[in-house]
């Protein structure tokens, strides 16, 4: 029996590897598809958790930017997306604060009715989602005084000096595409029309001296009230001046994360 055996595997065993290797193969096929959408969506909740609390907006700015850069295409996609993904027959679809519901066959009617109330809430996402894609967000973390080293970096330096590493030290003045600053904020002044934030660079002991990020905010575009003391957030915007004398950044903000 054992010499059966012994001869048996002797003349299987090359076709039984080869079975294996196909099977496996096949599972790999099977699987890399949801492992890839998985991943995908994981990815996509991960970045939108980021935004997901918007403190300030200057709404003039957001609308702007999303209608002379034509959004609407990623903002369909966007609502397409979430509409497509219910497995039983309601949709329950929200996209940035805008909410709907209604059968599959009505995609359609709720996609259009998303584009026809495009507010600054409602398309804040879309924009962070497209620059963030097309690479043209330099982020910056005031607290550790870092500047992460991406494409947006890159090339916002390579217009200053040309081609070559990127350097140790990032003059942020220099910097004409969005920026994303994390800080502890906090407001030094309100007024009905305007409410000026400041952050400190590093965590000194006095955050009202030495270098430090300003954002002067119009009040009404404030979507909670302001804490207390120091709070940390992200601001979105482009840097407008650098105030030598009192070592002052001043960023015009579009919004404001918490």
């Amino acid at each position: 029996m054992a010499v059966w055996t012994e001869e048996w595997w002797s003349v299987w065993w090359p076709w039984m590897l080869v079975w294996l290797l196909t099977a496996a193969g096949a599972l790999t096929l099977l699987t890399a598809p949801v492992l890839l959408l998985l991943a995908r969506r994981r990815r996509g909740r991960d970045r939108n958790l980021t935004y997901s609390i918007c403190f300030y907006l200057h709404d003039r700015s957001v609308m702007d930017h999303y209608q002379m850069r034509n959004y609407t295409a990623a903002l369909r996609k966007e609502v397409e997306q979430r509409t497509s993904d219910s497995a039983d027959g309601t949709i329950r679809a929200t996209v940035f604060g805008v909410s709907a519901g209604g059968g599959k066959r009505d995609n359609k009617e709720i996609v259009s009715k998303y584009l026809e109330v495009a507010e600054p809430i409602s398309v804040i996402g879309v924009i962070m989602d497209v620059l963030e894609a097309k690479d043209v967000i330099v982020h910056v973390d005031l607290v550790n005084q870092t500047v992460r080293r991406n494409a947006a970096l890159a090339g916002a330096l390579s217009l200053r000096g040309g081609p070559g590493p990127v350097p140790q030290d990032v003059r942020l003045r220099d910097i004409e595409d969005f920026v994303l600053i994390r800080g502890r904020f906090r407001k030094i002044s309100e007024s009905p029309d305007s409410t000026v934030l400041i952050a400190p660079y590093g965590d000194p002991d006095d955050p009202a001296r030495g270098p430090r990020v300003r954002l002067v905010c119009v009040t009404e575009g404030l979507r909670n009230e302001v804490p207390d003391g120091a709070f940390s957030a992200r601001c979105l915007g482009k840097v407008q001046d650098w105030n030598a004398p009192e070592q002052i950044l001043e960023i015009q903000a579009m919004a404001i994360f918490r």
